[in-house]
């Protein structure tokens, strides 16, 4: 382990038993706001302080193995280099695990996603497509128990959706689906095709963490255009008689939003409000990333739809996703919604990325 990572873990471990002191003090008031700080920082530490104390005995035994290897005598020298064998990758798993454990949090994983879907090139099946993604999503979605709200949509002409909006609630949203954000290709025969031949088409995904009220920024009412309409979507006989629907101009900008999924419009409003200041978040936070984002593979939670990042190849059955060079003959059960198999090399493939970043 080089000495860096090292003095940083050893850091952290006596923060660790300081917090744990600090918590131990009598005078310490158990239902004050410090004491729940205090008490979710050790918690916090804890399994990395743990993760240290076994590499710290792990090493010692392996030093204690080597020197044994080197005993004269060769029954104790074999037993030596068996247990250095047996030790060695213990070590280095258990390193992994430390040098993961300081990469810094990032504190959008727990938070909602907006999760915007356009067709892009190819026309109607490009909709048909982005109607696909809706569901694969909704039905993995639904695997982990999240909750999908449509805020607003505008259906092609023959299925699917020209764009659709919606906001997903759940546990860890954003830390599943961050890697979305891109262009997604689909190559297959259109339905519509009498000749039998490929079409390629486009799909653009926005995923955008919901903002927390801790970082809510202002915007100044007179930079905003408010419109209001008749809904398009479903709603019943409500939605057709009265202008609820709410389209939002930002000015300054030119970002526009619409939220036309509630009756109410004072709660289409309240929708359209945090979705705008999620996309001037997500804006400003591009900026500042820029030139941090150009060294990256994959660009996390930007809304960035430049890059074609993933191809669902339907003749052949399979997925590729060019970031990480990833292809998986699985596109059936992916597009149903397992999309594990996709995300957790992806979540890998970032870690080590920042890890290379953290030991530059």
């Amino acid at each position: 382990m080089k000495d860096t990572i090292r003095q940083r873990l050893e850091k952290q471990v006596d923060r660790y038993e300081e917090v744990g002191r600090l918590l131990a003090a009598p005078d310490i008031d158990g239902s004050s706001n410090q004491f729940r700080e205090l008490s979710m920082e050790y918690s916090r530490l804890t399994p990395m302080a743990e993760r240290f104390e076994a590499y710290r005995r792990c090493e010692a035994e392996l030093r204690a193995a080597e020197a044994l290897a080197t005993d004269a005598d060769a029954d104790m020298r074999g037993m030596g280099e068996e247990e250095v064998r047996r030790l060695e990758p213990l070590l280095g798993s258990l390193e992994l695990e430390l040098r993961r454990s300081l990469i810094p949090v990032d504190t959008r994983d727990a938070r909602n996603v907006f999760l915007e879907i356009r067709a892009g090139t190819g026309g109607d099946e490009a909709a048909i497509f982005a109607g696909d993604l809706l569901r694969m999503y909704a039905r993995y979605g639904e695997k982990q128990g999240w909750q999908i709200e449509t805020l607003s949509e505008s259906p092609g002409e023959h299925g699917g959706f020209r764009e659709v909006i919606c906001r997903v609630i759940g546990q860890g949203v954003f830390s599943k689906l961050k890697f979305e954000s891109g262009t997604h290709r689909v190559q297959r025969v259109p339905e519509t095709e009498a000749q039998g031949r490929i079409h390629t088409s486009a799909v653009t995904v926005a995923i955008l963490p919901e903002m927390d009220e801790v970082e809510d920024i202002e915007i100044n009412p007179a930079d905003l255009r408010i419109d209001t309409f008749r809904a398009s979507g479903a709603g019943g006989q409500h939605v057709n008689k009265t202008d609820s629907a709410v389209r939002m101009t930002h000015l300054p900008t030119g970002i526009v939003v619409e939220c036309q999924d509630e009756r109410s419009q004072h709660k289409n409003r309240s929708r359209a409000m945090s979705l705008l200041k999620a996309k001037l978040l997500a804006s400003e936070r591009e900026k500042r990333e820029a030139a941090q984002a150009r060294t990256r593979k994959l660009q996390v939670g930007s809304g960035d739809r430049s890059e074609r990042i993933r191809t669902y190849n339907f003749p052949q059955g399979r997925v590729t996703d060019h970031r990480i060079n990833l292809t998986l003959y699985q596109l059936e059960q992916i597009i149903a919604g397992r999309l594990d198999d996709l995300i957790e090399p992806l979540l890998q493939e970032y870690q080590s990325e920042l890890l290379a970043e953290e030991e530059a």
